[in-house]
């Protein structure tokens, strides 16, 4: 009876956990330091995708470039190519010199075409600008996540969910959160499936993982609620007071302290 009125929580516990565990498992593998000097909340606007191209292939060029700078990746040799022309079978080993991810990487304009990470992209989601930040985005955390030193919580099983969760720990939280759900009502003529991305962690859930970044990176709500979509907004703030009232939890994310380095490493 005197529990009442007491607040739900905001996930099955087995879920906030797993979160806070990969969290941990992102801080301990790429660069806890990085994390709080340097990645950015980065949002769906202008500021942050400026520039305007005529072409298809050059908005995605143009996104997918601004996409790597987030994640401290500009030195990655990559070539952005069409879904419908290019291949993924047999890759090549790619070499990233210097940090995995910072300002220490060493980017090498020369290495040649068939030296460089091949990134498909779908031409159909240029109209869904924020899908396509996360699908990028999510594609590079793919490949990045090869790099950890230890395997994400769940191990294999849940490593598209453990990526995802990566690439909002770069910073893309906001268009992980907005685009996890797509109203597929309406005329037909309004849904075109092939615009959307597959999402593996729930709306809640990606929206939940970006109040932990916010917390940890001390980023008021105000900043975050005006860009997501207005049914997300009071579940964030909430997500944001639960996550404060976690301090264990907190506490163990703020104490990490990951090994950096600098090196030739081979990304497949």
């Amino acid at each position: 009876m005197f529990g009442l009125f007491k607040d739900r929580a905001l996930l099955e516990e087995t879920s906030a956990q797993w979160l806070f565990d990969a969290f941990a498992w992102s801080l301990e593998n790429f660069n806890e330091n990085l994390f709080y000097s340097d990645t950015q909340l980065v949002l769906p606007n202008n500021q942050f995708f400026p520039g305007r191209v005529d072409s298809v292939q050059g908005m995605a060029n143009l996104v997918f470039e601004q996409v790597k700078h987030y994640a401290g990746i500009s030195h990655w040799p990559t070539l952005l190519a069409d879904q419908n022309s290019c291949s993924l079978l047999n890759p090549p080993q790619v070499e990233i010199r210097g940090a995995l991810r910072g300002p220490e990487g060493i980017a090498d304009e020369a290495v040649a075409v068939d030296h460089r990470l091949q990134i498909p992209y779908n031409p159909q989601q240029i109209n869904n600008p924020e899908g396509m930040i996360a699908v990028f985005a999510h594609t590079l955390a793919h490949y990045m996540g090869q790099m950890a030193k230890t395997p994400p919580p769940g191990g294999v099983e849940y490593w598209p969910h453990a990526t995802e969760l990566l690439a909002i720990f770069l910073g893309f939280g906001v268009m992980f959160a907005n685009s996890a759900f797509t109203f597929r009502g309406g005329c037909g003529s309004c849904y075109n499936p092939n615009s959307n991305r597959d999402a593996y962690l729930s709306e809640r859930e990606a929206t939940y993982a970006l109040a932990t970044f916010s917390v940890l990176k001390g980023i008021p709500n105000s900043s975050v609620t005006s860009h997501l979509k207005s049914h997300l907004r009071s579940f964030y703030k909430k997500a944001v007071k639960e996550i404060n009232q976690r301090t264990a939890d907190l506490e163990k994310l703020k104490h990490i302290t990951g090994e950096t380095g600098t090196a030739v490493q081979q990304l497949a």
